[in-house]
């Protein structure tokens, strides 16, 4: 009983090291970069032109103890003559990876899930979420610009599998803080 007991107290001990190993060895996530700033707050669309016409809101926040930043976004488009009403509703997580960089991966509603990759411009004025290259699916690019203090213009684009670094525009619009 004595060599199970002392047997028993080595491997709890030899646990206990290695998960403190373990722990140290991950990277905490950082706040991330004050880029982020212009974009913290509510926002509501201003149009979008073909065929990104509708209406509908944003929102940036921390999360996570300041670890995260995350957008939801809602937006409603009117019946056409082409298509039904529709309601389009996203998640996107913003996060420090392992190396620092800044990624996202985005949800929605219609069940996309898109891996992103951050750029933030030199002058701190725009902010580019670049979508991953995958051989069988469309490459995206989301840029947010400043226009203004409490104004920002949104640029959607889209490029073919095929050419995965030749970006048309999708949807153009702006947006204000409430």
């Amino acid at each position: 009983m004595k060599n199970t007991k002392g047997l028993l107290g080595i491997c709890l001990l030899g646990m206990i090291l290695l998960g403190s190993c373990l722990y140290a060895q991950q990277t905490p996530a950082t706040t991330p970069p004050d880029i982020w700033k212009f974009l913290l707050g509510d926002w509501v669309g201003e149009g979008g032109g073909d065929p990104g016409q509708g209406t509908g809101w944003f929102t940036f926040s921390y999360d996570l103890q300041q670890k995260i930043i995350m957008r939801k976004n809602h937006a409603e488009y009117p019946a056409s003559k082409d298509r039904p009403a529709a309601i389009h509703d996203d998640l996107m997580i913003v996060y420090p990876d392992a190396s620092k960089k800044s990624r996202a991966i985005y949800f929605d509603s219609e069940g996309h899930v898109i891996n992103y990759e951050l750029l933030p411009a030199a002058d701190g004025n725009s902010l580019v979420f670049l979508s991953d290259a995958t051989p069988s699916a469309p490459r995206f690019r989301l840029t947010y610009t400043k226009s203004g203090d409490k104004a920002v213009k949104i640029l959607f684009e889209m490029a073919t599998p095929d050419k995965p670094d030749t970006f048309m525009k999708y949807i153009e619009a702006g947006a204000h803080k409430k």
